[in-house]
């Protein structure tokens, strides 16, 4: 389990990160989402114990992860400014992850390599920016260790293999309940990964949920009565938005969507429809409940 109490970190008196607090659960695949510069990377790097914060505490698996050699065995991280040594090949690069990490799995990672269809003898400076972030997550994902943080996760790769490391994340979850922390400004790019989803904003969680809980406790209505009706109609309701156009209604709800049925079809219906809403369309409507702009919290 990953704990974070009270964090702030500053650079030159600027606070990036200002008394955040979250906990991530063991063997689950958590989504940071948020704008260019909200602080995912920092966040990533203190975890890490790349940084160290200057106030609250960060405890993997109960213990501070800055200075902690035996904790940092357990973790690995891809950045999203990746680094590779000057001239060495992908397995050479795999050789070097053996020297540091105890359960590094030379066999997966060439078995990983073969899937992606990656030379394992090719430099990696030959790479394309898409061949060289497979090649970091490879390399990072045969280290076996037990928390991995994947920053910009999918930056520069196709449809096609998106979806292969999105599966490769998802297996090593569910075979070695591995924890994982994946970040990135689309929130598109994590709807179908992350078990739970943490919104950064001006240096702290605005907004964080379990996936799940929110696709099947919001939903969107069309619905249509006989007669004139306003919003007061459905005061019984839990409403984050109506809207009215001619005869038909559209209504944003929170709540048991079979109990929101049940109540709605008593009113005798000419239209009845419920429509599933994307994670973004969930988010537009949550951050507007809280006050905010979506653009201008995730874009």
């Amino acid at each position: 389990m990953i704990e974070i109490t009270n964090v702030t970190k500053r650079f030159d008196k600027t606070a990036v990160l200002e008394h955040l607090n979250c906990k991530i659960e063991k063997g689950s695949i958590y989504g940071l989402v948020g704008a260019n510069g909200a602080g995912k990377s920092t966040l990533l790097r203190l975890i890490m114990g790349i940084y160290k914060q200057d106030e609250g505490t960060i405890l993997v698996d109960g213990v501070e992860s800055f200075d902690n050699p035996l904790i940092k065995q357990k973790m690995a991280f891809v950045p999203d400014d990746l680094f590779f040594y000057s001239g060495y090949s992908l397995y050479e690069m795999a050789v070097f992850y053996q020297s540091i990490y105890d359960n590094f799995d030379m066999d997966y990672f060439k078995e990983l390599c073969d899937l992606f269809r990656l030379d394992i003898n090719r430099k990696v400076s030959t790479f394309s920016k898409g061949m060289k972030r497979q090649g970091a997550l490879i390399v990072a994902i045969a280290t076996k260790a037990s928390y991995l943080f994947f920053d910009e996760t999918f930056d520069g790769l196709d449809p096609v293999i998106r979806n292969l490391v999105k599966k490769i994340i998802c297996e090593s979850v569910a075979k070695d309940n591995t924890t994982i922390i994946l970040t990135s400004h689309n929130l598109r790019e994590l709807e179908d990964t992350c078990d739970h989803l943490g919104l950064l904003y001006k240096g702290g969680i605005l907004f964080e949920r379990d996936v799940d809980t929110l696709k099947t406790e919001m939903f969107k209505v069309q619905i249509s009565l006989s007669g004139d009706f306003d919003e007061a109609e459905f005061k019984n309701l839990e409403i984050m938005s109506f809207k009215k156009k001619g005869s038909v209604t559209t209504l944003i709800l929170k709540g048991n969507k079979e109990k929101i049925k049940v109540y709605l079809e008593k009113k005798n219906p000419i239209i009845l429809d419920f429509i599933p809403l994307t994670l973004e369309e969930i988010f537009i409507y949550e951050m507007e409940v809280l006050g905010y702009e979506f653009e201008s919290v995730i874009l």
